[in-house]
């Protein structure tokens, strides 16, 4: 923790030690006779306090105050931050009024001031609301103790060329006044001392209101509330999980759907909601910097990245679309359908049962139409669409990086210190330290867990929770594997024996009803562990009690990233690279457990069983996010509205109309980085077999953009703003995927797909120069003698005439002297796979690495106006400086004045030369 944010909390802890010491805010006293029918009262709250509770006591016309106001019933101080409890008639009661009576008294003393509504003036009756307003000696005091900018001076710099082609974009733009709320100006962290050197207008406007909540709640989180079994308790994080609180939040400003009365409330909400929040507007710009003045930068930023990658597929689905396309024109003229589908060969070819005993024998020719679907997704577009997206992952991470600094830029945020908030100690692990030890580094005095045996033994216990998770998914695809297995004799049983099957039995064959149905209880079971895996993650976070906010959410979204990779994607990898790779061969299959025959991919390739898997799980995945998020709040907030009296749109104030709201949460936009970077997972690691997958992921982000902010506007209370000048540790979880995805991508074109042996056959072992294709299915299957078969595996049913079968594989003949071993060309093809992994990855990844030199992370244009803007920052402060000094020193002359205002002009042509 640095010195400013350790002075922070030092600042407040003193205020609060002062025991009787008076508020900095204003008091506001009652008399007796109104003082005993406050709440406080009957909780044991002295009538002194500075409490004020709206009643008729105090000569104010409830029935005068909008519904809508954000201000205390004076109408002049703004609601910063709302607290809300219940009478709680358990025993725990006394407990909850006593730690609310000395959490609200220290925060009196740190100089804040509290407004309390009795529960008989809420809709429910039983709900008080404390109201807290930050005076501006509050305010000014924590903007300087968070190092917050504030503007000095109106930004002259000119504005970058504009775009010849700016024209085109015009359908696509919003407004002026939406897209930039305010003007740009030159910052400064704010300080007490200089605040004549600060653009302040209007006390009560200078600290926009997310400012002004993101202070409160500081404030909040570090007030302590008393000592509980010989031990300091604080931060109203533990009061709302205790239950002494049951919500905290800053305020709406206003109804989304209309504007409100006073002015002076603000209609941002209202902007939001009508100019990005509505799905009619999905083809605008989203208004970033509105977002972030009234969210705060670190939704700004997921928004700005959600809406970067979204315009990014745009080029890969258009890419995707062409290469399916080029399938789709090619696939009728496809030779290998061709052969499968002529009655002449493919119906002449008797294929070996693809299970034991129950199976029978059956003509190539009856999976003709899977083998034409299957070139939809296997065909050269498949290699070339492969190594676009090995290079287009590439540019949109590097081109994220400039859009990234270019916002650190015109949001203020180039200097941003992460330990001004991430970096803070978590209440959770100061109150667990038992030890102090001076910094080396700071020669500061800091809080130290004490490592003990139970400390190790949760350790342990928390890995190897880690480890049981694992093994259940991986359990749990192994249960999916042995249904396949199982149920392919049933559904190839059913199938030949089912006379109304016989029409649709081309299209749906036993491989693709397994496949299809395997999928779908795949999804189930992955959505049945993920909302275990939450839940789960949270906990073992919980236990091992990180030091700081960023180290906490670090460790979360690892173990949150790491359950939900091998839960999404196992099936996939299994599907891709183990499913029809251990056979065997007819006679000496192997056999899972000793039971259940492998699984054999279909004549025409595994990647289409692949690219089912993909659909159905990728499909399933955000049509159900979509559900969870924006139809699930909006049914509770709906049953909500039905258990009170009247609905929310009635009820009689803003606070009770966000209380009545879902609570976005701290981990809110953590699950939603979740959801995209999975996404972004299904469309590199696996795009070689799906090529329409970004075309999927763009429409699903074009409805995600808008559900995310038709929700955020509408179903949630206004998140507390925070700071964040980047996406975080999901950075460099998106830089492993696209590493990751190149050696994915490289093994699905070798190994799942049917490429190399089809340029192996072209190029080696054709015959026919008029067409080389001709010949491919027959000298991709090798010849079994049926007597060879051992009894336990031998067919149920009668052969017929003939008296050998064939399967996929290249193995030499019954009557050749190397029967059933693999045959040169076997090699051959193993050795051109792995060739082409090799060379694929080298080519790949030197364009990447080429690329990614090529592209600085931030634009030359920025870097310049950065060391201008910081150039003119510096001589307006030291200009101040120089001038307050011989303001200061004006009357004397002597030899020290003279010299402090020597360095004082040294000191800032050094900045000069310097900039």
């Amino acid at each position: 923790m640095n010195r400013l944010a350790k002075r922070g909390s030092e600042t407040l802890i003193e205020m609060v030690a002062t025991d009787g010491e008076e508020s900095n805010g204003p008091l506001y006293e009652m008399n007796s006779s109104a003082a005993s029918e406050l709440p406080g009262s009957s909780e044991g709250l002295s009538s002194t306090e500075t409490t004020l509770l709206i009643s008729d006591h105090q000569g104010f016309d409830k029935r005068q105050q909008s519904k809508d106001s954000v201000f205390f019933c004076d109408g002049i101080r703004r609601i910063d931050f709302v607290l809300s409890y219940v009478d709680d008639p358990k025993q725990e009661g006394e407990k909850k009024v006593e730690r609310r009576k000395e959490f609200e008294n220290n925060l009196l003393k740190s100089g804040l001031e509290l407004e309390t509504e009795d529960k008989k003036d809420s809709e429910d009756g039983r709900t008080y609301f404390v109201k807290i307003h930050a005076p501006w000696e509050v305010l000014t005091t924590y903007a300087e103790v968070l190092n917050i900018k504030m503007p000095i001076r109106e930004n002259d710099i000119p504005p970058a060329m504009e775009n010849p082609f700016e024209c085109m974009f015009e359908p696509f733009r919003l407004p002026k006044k939406v897209m930039n709320p305010e003007p740009d100006y030159f910052t400064a962290p704010f300080s007490k001392q200089k605040q004549e050197l600060f653009f302040i207008e209007d006390e009560n406007t200078f600290f926009s209101p997310s400012v002004r909540n993101r202070i409160v709640y500081y404030i909040l989180s570090r007030c302590p509330y008393g000592t509980e079994e010989g031990k300091k308790k604080f931060g109203i994080k533990r009061l709302l999980t205790n239950g002494t609180y049951t919500a905290a939040y800053p305020l709406h400003d206003c109804q989304y759907w209309k504007k409100a009365k006073d002015q002076n409330s603000g209609n941002e909400r209202y902007t939001l909601y009508t100019e990005w929040a509505r799905f009619l507007r999905f083809y605008k710009e989203q208004p970033l910097d509105l977002i972030r003045r009234y969210y705060g930068e670190r939704i700004g930023i997921y928004f700005a990245w959600l809406g970067f990658y979204t315009e990014m597929l745009f080029f890969a689905a258009v890419v995707g679309a062409i290469c399916f396309f080029y399938g789709l024109v090619t696939m009728t003229g496809n030779m290998s359908s061709i052969e499968i589908c002529n009655e002449s060969i493919g119906g002449a070819i008797i294929m070996c049962p693809l299970c034991d005993v129950k199976c029978e024998y059956w003509k190539l020719n009856t999976t003709c139409e899977s083998s034409q679907y299957s070139h939809l997704f296997d065909n050269v577009a498949t290699l070339f669409f492969a190594i676009f997206m090995g290079i287009w992952v590439t540019l949109f991470l590097e081109f994220w990086k400039r859009r990234q600094a270019r916002l650190e830029y015109e949001w203020d945020l180039v200097d941003f210190e992460e330990e001004q908030q991430q970096l803070q100690l978590r209440p959770e692990y100061e109150a667990k330290c038992t030890l102090k030890k001076k910094n080396p580094v700071t020669q500061e005095i800091e809080l130290e867990r004490k490592w003990t045996l139970d400390f190790y033994g949760k350790l342990f216990l928390c890995w190897m929770a880690i480890l049981f998770w694992i093994s259940l998914i991986i359990a749990s695809m192994i249960a999916v594997i042995v249904y396949r297995l199982s149920v392919y004799a049933a559904f190839a049983s059913i199938m030949e024996n089912t006379e109304t099957l016989q029409p649709i039995s081309s299209l749906l064959t036993p491989q693709l009803a397994t496949s299809v149905t395997a999928s779908c209880l795949n999804f189930v079971i992955i959505m049945i562990l993920n909302f275990l895996y939450e839940r789960i993650a949270v906990w073992i976070t919980d236990m091992e009690i990180p030091r700081t906010h960023l180290e906490y959410e670090n460790r979360l979204t690892m173990k949150m990233f790491l359950f939900q990779f091998v839960n999404y994607y196992s099936s996939c990898f299994y599907v891709a690279f183990f499913k029809g790779k251990f056979v065997g061969y007819p006679g000496a299959y192997t056999y899972m457990f000793s039971k259940w025959r492998n699984e054999e991919c279909d004549p025409a390739g595994c990647l289409i069983e692949l690219t089912t898997q993909l659909t159905i799980i990728m499909a399933g995945k955000q049509i159900w996010g979509n559900i969870q998020e924006a139809i699930l709040p909006w049914v509770w907030n709906w049953w909500r509205r039905r258990r009170a009296r009247t609905n929310s749109e009635k009820l009689y104030s803003r606070w009770e109309q966000d209380h009545a709201l879902q609570s976005f949460g701290p981990l809110g936009l953590f699950y939603e980085y979740l959801e995209m970077v999975i996404q972004f997972g299904f469309i590199t690691l696996f795009v070689a077999s799906f090529p329409l997958a970004p075309l999927l992921a763009l429409m699903n982000n074009i409805l995600e953009i808008r559900v995310d902010s038709w929700k955020l506007t509408t179903q949630y209370r206004r998140p507390v703003a925070a700071k964040a000048h980047s996406i975080g540790v999901w950075q460099e979880i998106l830089n492993g995927m696209a590493v990751l995805s190149v050696v994915t991508n490289a093994f699905i074109v070798a190994f799942t797909s049917d490429m190399i042996p089809r340029l192996v056959y072209y190029y080696a072992y054709s015959t026919d120069n008029n067409s080389p294709m001709s010949g491919y299915i027959n000298n991709s299957l090798s010849v079994f003698q049926i007597s060879d078969f051992p009894n336990t595996t031998l067919p149920a049913g009668s052969t017929g005439s003939f008296t050998t079968c064939r399967y996929r594989d290249y193995r030499y003949p019954p009557d050749h002297e190397k029967k059933y071993l693999h045959t040169m060309q076997f090699w051959h093809i193993l050795a051109a796979k792995m060739a082409f992994i090799i060379i694929m990855e080298h080519i790949v990844f030197i364009v990447k690495f080429f690329v990614a030199w090529m592209i600085p992370d931030v634009p030359s244009e920025v870097k310049a106006r950065i060391k201008r803007e910081k150039f003119l920052t510096i001589q307006i402060l030291h200009e101040y400086e120089l001038n307050k000094l011989k303001e200061n020193l004006c009357n004397r002359t002597d030899y020290q004045v003279e010299k402090e205002v020597i360095a004082t002009e040294g000191k800032r042509e050094l900045a000069q030369i310097m900039g």
